[in-house]
C-alpha cells in the first residue's frame, strides 16, 4: 500500500476508522470524506500518529447528494489517480426518514450516494493502474428477496431490517452490474460482509429500540478491528487481483443469495438509480441491455 491513494466513506466511526487507521499505518495516502468536521479532526491527527502523513478530508454528507457532487467534484479537481475507493459509509433508520433531495433516507446514503460518488471519481480511478472499488454490503440482503419496485422509497409501508436489507442488497447489484461494465479495464470492482459490528450505526435514532438493542446485542457483535478485516482484504490482498464482480465474507469468496445474483433485476436497478438521479456512467450507452 505504500504510495497509494486510497479514499475512503464514512471513516470517522467502527470499520471505517480502523480502516483508515490501518491502510495509513501501511503507508497508503488517504483522502477521507467525512460529514462531521470535529470526528473528521480527531481522526487526522491519529492517522498522523500512525503514518506522519496528513491525511486530504473532504466534506460530504451521503444524505445530501449535491454534498456528493461537490465533494467529488474537489477531490477531481486535486488531479490525483485513485487506486482503491472504499465505499464504507452506511445508515439504518428505525423510523423512515426523508433526505433533502425528497429520498428515503436509508436508500440514499446507502445506495445512492456511493452510486454516484463511484460514477463522479470513475475518471480518477480510471487513472491509475490495477486499481479497486470495495463496497461495504451486508448478508441483511437475506432479509429481502428483491428490490421491492412498486415501493423504492417505502412511501406505502416503512420496516426498518427490511429497507436496510434492499439497500444492502442494492450494494451487491450495483457491484455485479458495475464489475461487467468494467470488465475491459484494469478495475476490480467487489464488495463484502463485514460481519455485525458493534459501531455507531443506527445510534442516531430515536425510541427505546434503538437504545436497548446495541446493549441487548453487544455479546454477538464482533469489534470494529474484526468487521474491517475483509474491507482490508479486499483493499490491498495481492489474492483478490483479477477477482471482481464478487461477494466476500471472512476474507474469503462467499455466495449472494440468488437474489443477489440475479443481472436482469441488477440492471434494472441500475437503470433505476441513473434516471432518478439524472446521472448516467460515462459508458452506460454503450451498455446498455445488458
Amino acid at each position: 500500500m505504500q504510495g497509494k491513494h486510497i479514499a475512503i466513506t464514512g471513516p470517522t466511526a467502527g470499520i471505517g476508522r480502523y480502516s483508515a487507521l490501518e491502510l495509513a499505518s501501511r503507508g497508503a495516502h488517504l483522502t477521507l470524506f467525512c460529514r462531521n468536521p470535529e470526528k473528521a479532526l480527531a481522526l487526522e491527527e491519529d492517522i498522523i500518529g500512525v503514518s506522519g502523513e496528513k491525511p486530504t478530508v473532504i466534506t460530504m454528507d451521503m444524505a445530501d447528494l449535491s454534498s456528493v457532487r461537490r465533494a467529488a467534484e474537489e477531490f477531481m479537481a486535486s488531479g490525483r489517480p485513485l487506486d482503491v475507493l472504499l465505499n464504507n459509509a452506511g445508515v439504518v433508520n428505525t423510523t423512515r426518514k426523508v433526505t433533502v433531495d425528497g429520498f428515503e433516507e436509508t436508500l440514499a446514503v446507502n445506495h445512492f450516494a456511493p452510486f454516484l460518488l463511484t460514477g463522479l471519481l470513475l475518471p480518477a480511478v480510471q487513472q491509475a493502474p490495477e486499481s479497486r472499488i470495495v463496497n461495504v454490503a451486508s448478508h441483511a440482503h437475506t432479509f429481502v428477496r428483491n428490490m421491492g419496485f412498486d415501493d423504492m422509497q417505502a412511501e406505502r409501508s416503512y420496516k426498518t431490517f427490511r429497507e436496510y436489507g434492499r439497500s444492502k442488497l442494492a450494494n451487491i447489484l450495483f457491484t455485479r452490474t458495475l464489475a461487467q461494465r468494467l470488465k475491459d479495464q484494469d478495475i476490480t470492482v467487489n464488495c463484502l460482509h463485514p460481519g455485525a459490528v458493534a459501531t455507531s450505526l443506527g445510534t442516531n435514532n430515536k425510541g427505546l429500540l434503538s437504545k436497548i438493542l446495541p446493549a441487548l446485542l453487544k455479546p454477538f457483535f464482533r469489534s470494529p478491528e474484526q468487521g474491517a478485516e475483509t474491507s482490508l482484504y479486499l483493499c490491498t490482498s495481492d489474492e483478490v487481483a483479477g477477482i471482481s464482480g464478487e461477494y466476500f465474507a471472512n476474507c474469503k469468496l462467499a455466495k449472494a443469495k440468488p437474489w443477489g445474483r440475479d443481472d436482469e433485476q441488477a440492471e434494472r436497478l441500475w437503470r433505476y438509480t441513473e434516471e432518478t438521479l439524472g446521472f448516467s456512467y460515462p459508458d452506460s450507452q454503450a451498455h446498455a441491455g445488458v
